[in-house]
């Protein structure tokens, strides 16, 4: 088998991330990856388990706790969904050692390689097919696929931790098989409500179902010695509720960002931000991440929290200070280009796109700004307009491969100001290159979609310069 063969047996299952409308609770059944995986030896069970789940920034804490573990020394395993622009980046093992450590030409270090998936596909597709032949709850998804994969490779290549983020929601995702030592919620904000519901608080239902009691972690009463550990990020008070609930149901114990954990910025330079931290245990100063935005001190404060969690001696002040400072994410707020600057986000609903107008407010200073959006079909459409318009000069509709995507035409109704419409993110950079001066700022944003086809183009355009 080659990679070109795997990757066209990967995808032939269906797809939900492709997918406009399909229903969740019959769709997604924890039941049959249970049962899939139980086929291949389930390999989830020899994993130490770090679980993610929120509706924006799951990736940003993925990558902030893998960088700390892997900078104490640990091989970490790594999976995140979707992915940019290659479908390998989602599985990824983290190794500190430099002999070991196999860094690609675009940051997504330590990414499966096209032998080791192609390998890993010809092993299990005959179990695949055996098990569809017998299956009570349907085909396997592309998701469910990939995840086992990653489970098998993670337990292959003998990981110290798996960090784990989940697809969609967390009570039925497919990574929701495991007992975490750590569970982490990132801010629930309202996205997929066509599939998790039209409240937050049935949204936080979903997200909390991750938090879940293992009986083997302590005795039935035992609501402070070995219990499950949460993390939370500061939530509004229905999502808050929901989550308390949960923690009480499951013998968790809760800890929260901006109460428990908390965080103060220091000074913003070029492409860092310094700040402290006032963790669970100890103070952390002069800390400096990489990845911009107020949104980003959250999120790695919510992982010196799991950090703190695991209480791993190993995990010094020093160790993460030095795990966050080396943490990479591409595709928020990513500076993709100088001259003028070009800004890559991945925000794609109303609240990430408030916090995008927020940051680009306090960290960049540009004289005009020219929006190239792109947003799916399934999303608050009118609320990422209404969000963003207001700050651009000059309005670029576009659209991403990907079958969710809205045209563009039907985007132009919710903008006010004067716009552009293209159905291909190449020419739409083009045309904002052709539009901006130096010392004006390109934004690229509204969906992960959008974004990835825009860092291929741009990263090939380097390369070919």
């Amino acid at each position: 088998m080659t990679y070109t063969e795997a990757l066209a047996y990967l995808n032939s299952f269906i797809n939900y991330e492709n997918k406009n409308t399909y229903s969740y609770r019959k769709s997604f059944k924890l039941e049959r990856i249970q049962d899939f995986l139980e086929l291949i030896g389930n390999p989830q069970e020899a994993l130490q388990c770090l679980h993610i789940a929120g509706t924006k920034g799951k990736g940003s804490v993925c990558i902030f706790i893998a960088s700390i573990l892997r900078e104490a020394g640990y091989s970490v395993g790594l999976y995140t969904s979707p992915h940019l622009m290659d479908v390998r980046e989602r599985i990824r093992v983290l190794r500190k050692t430099k002999d070991e450590r196999r860094k690609t030409k675009d940051e997504f270090e330590g990414m499966i390689s096209k032998k080791e998936i192609t390998h890993l596909v010809e092993r299990v597709k005959p179990l695949i097919e055996k098990y569809q032949r017998v299956s009570k709850y349907g085909d396997l998804t592309f998701f469910e696929v990939y995840t086992a994969l990653a489970f098998m490779y993670f337990k292959e290549q003998r990981v110290d931790y798996a960090v784990l983020e989940t697809g969609l929601g967390g009570r039925l995702d497919a990574t929701n098989v495991v007992d975490p030592l750590v569970c982490g919620i990132t801010p629930i904000s309202y996205d997929h409500m066509d599939l998790l519901g039209k409240s937050l608080a049935k949204i936080a239902k979903e997200k909390a179902g991750i938090i879940k009691r293992d009986e083997g972690r302590g005795t039935k009463d035992d609501r402070y010695g070995n219990s499950l550990i949460v993390i939370s990020a500061a939530q509004k008070k229905e999502a808050r509720a929901v989550i308390k609930k949960r923690c009480l149901k499951e013998k968790a114990r809760l800890y929260e960002v901006g109460k428990d954990i908390v965080w103060r910025l220091g000074r913003i330079k070029g492409e860092w931000q310094s700040f402290e931290v006032r963790g669970l245990k100890r103070k952390y100063t002069g800390l400096k991440i990489k990845l911009l935005g107020e949104h980003q001190l959250d999120n790695a404060s919510l992982a010196i929290g799991m950090a703190e969690a695991l209480e791993d001696k190993r995990l010094s002040p020093h160790v993460i200070k030095r795990g966050l400072m080396s943490a990479s994410w591409p595709g928020r707020l990513e500076i993709a280009g100088r001259k003028p600057t070009i800004i890559l986000d991945g925000a794609q609903n109303t609240a990430s796109a408030f916090t995008l107008k927020e940051a680009l407010k306090k960290y960049y200073t540009y004289q005009k700004l020219i929006l190239v959006l792109g947003i799916s079909s399934d999303k608050d459409i009118e609320g990422v307009c209404a969000m963003l318009e207001d700050i651009a000069d000059k309005v670029i509709l576009t659209k991403a491969w990907n079958p969710r995507a809205e045209e563009p035409e039907s985007i132009k109704k919710y903008i006010g100001k004067p716009l552009e419409v293209t159905s291909d993110v190449k020419k739409a950079i083009v045309l904002a290159k052709y539009l901006a001066g130096s010392k004006d700022l390109i934004l690229i944003t509204g969906s992960l979609f959008v974004v990835g086809e825009a860092r291929k183009i741009i990263l090939k355009a380097v390369t070919n310069s």
